[in-house]
């Protein structure tokens, strides 16, 4: 199984002024690092990060998925999305934000019950919301 997290360089540096997007683009690229660091533990084969900017084609890193939208009678690159690969080479493509740091707040959810070391990223508030809402179970006492 393979995961790539693609994600704006410029609004995750801030540059685009909108705090909240950047605030939950660097909750999703953390999470992804935690992922990326104890990927065996979830049978995950790799996990990548692609930050794209403006001035390049932003290719993916491995998993040739690229979703678009349709925005002003024009086809726009979304340039925040998962992709999930599974062990049968189904593909899973998330593009809502929101969806993006669940998928990834539950594959640590997942580690946590695996290994004893902490994974636990800092959320920004706006993440730290978001997952709250989606009810993973992280807050679960393990010995129970």
């Amino acid at each position: 199984m393979r995961l790539e997290l693609r994600v704006c360089q410029h609004c995750l540096d801030g540059d685009h002024g909108n705090e909240k997007r950047t605030a939950l683009l660097n909750d999703m690229v953390d999470c992804a690092e935690q992922i990326q660091e104890y990927k065996e533990v979830i049978d995950l084969d790799e996990v990548h990060i692609r930050k794209v900017r403006d001035d390049e084609p932003g290719k993916p890193a491995a998993l040739p998925v690229v979703s678009a939208t349709i925005q002003n009678d024009q086809v726009v690159l979304n340039d925040t999305q998962l992709v999930a690969e599974g062990k049968d080479g189904n593909m899973l493509v998330y593009t809502n934000p929101d969806d993006v740091l669940t998928v990834l707040a539950g594959n640590l959810d997942e580690i946590s019950k695996a290994v004893t070391a902490d994974v636990t990223v800092d959320l920004s508030s706006v993440g730290a919301e978001i997952v709250s809402q989606a009810d993973l179970g992280a807050n679960r006492d393990r010995d129970q």
